[in-house]
C-alpha cells in the first residue's frame, strides 16, 4: 500500500527536481525521481553493509582462497 509524504524544499532544490522531471527530464514526475533516489540509496546501504560484514570476516580470519569468479561459478 502506498502512502504520502509531504516535504519542504528550498527553491534551489525544487528547481533542480523540476529540471530532472517532466518533458525536459529523465523522470516523468518528481515522485518517480525521488522514489528512484531512495531505491538507489537503499541499494548503496545494502552494498555498504555487505562490505562491512566482509571486512569483519577478514579481521576475524574468515576468508577463502577462492576468487570471486570461482565463488560465482558455484552458484
Amino acid at each position: 500500500m502506498a502512502s504520502s509524504l509531504n516535504l519542504s524544499l528550498t527553491d534551489e532544490l525544487r528547481h533542480f527536481i523540476d529540471s530532472r522531471t517532466g518533458d525536459s527530464g529523465v523522470y516523468a514526475t518528481p515522485s518517480e525521481y525521488l522514489r528512484d533516489l531512495i531505491r538507489k540509496d537503499m541499494e548503496a546501504q545494502s552494498t555498504l553493509l555487505h562490505m562491512m560484514e566482509g571486512l569483519s570476516d577478514l579481521k576475524q580470519g574468515r576468508f577463502s582462497s577462492k576468487s570471486i569468479l570461482d565463488i560465482a561459478e558455484e552458484d
